[in-house]
């Protein structure tokens, strides 16, 4: 299911606090730097896991090989990975963090039978979407005008 009430999201993104981030890069163009950087803008914990950039600091916290090596629980597992790695690491994420609430799949990345699995275990998973763009959207944040909107200013 990739069909998600305002109401779900809010609440998901209400309950997280901390965020072991799979797949987060350094480079500051690449989408999962801007997400991992504005989430710990909004006051998220987040904790950068890459096994390429192990051991360098990101977002004032060490960047860890894996999920067995984040420093603490955490709230959300938010995945930056092809589909094809979902399942492996949906499984160190339920052995890892018992009392984990979200499994959350960035856009273009989904996996049914790892998120019936997280489900079964009482895990939340948001498949297919953004935790940036959500909470821009559904906390005011994103500016619509112009264009956007559909309005045409006519001193164009």
């Amino acid at each position: 299911m990739t069909d998600y009430s305002d109401a779900q999201l809010r609440s998901v993104l209400q309950g997280t606090k901390t965020i072991a981030m799979v797949g987060v890069s350094t480079n500051p163009v690449r989408p999962s730097y801007f997400v991992g950087r504005y989430l710990t803008l909004k006051g998220f914990s987040v904790f950068p896991v890459n096994p390429v950039s192990a051991g360098h600091t990101l977002f004032g916290k060490e960047i860890v090989a894996d999920l067995r090596s984040v420093a603490q629980p955490v709230d959300m597992v938010d995945i930056f990975r092809r589909s094809e790695f979902v399942p492996d690491i949906v499984d160190e994420a339920l052995e890892v963090f018992p009392g984990l609430k979200t499994i959350w799949m960035q856009i273009g990345v989904e996996h049914a039978e790892a998120a019936r699995k997280a489900e079964a275990r009482g895990v939340t998973v948001i498949q297919n979407r953004c935790p940036k763009i959500e909470y821009q959207r559904l906390f005011g944040e994103l500016r619509m005008g112009g264009f956007a909107t559909g309005v045409i200013s006519s001193k164009l």
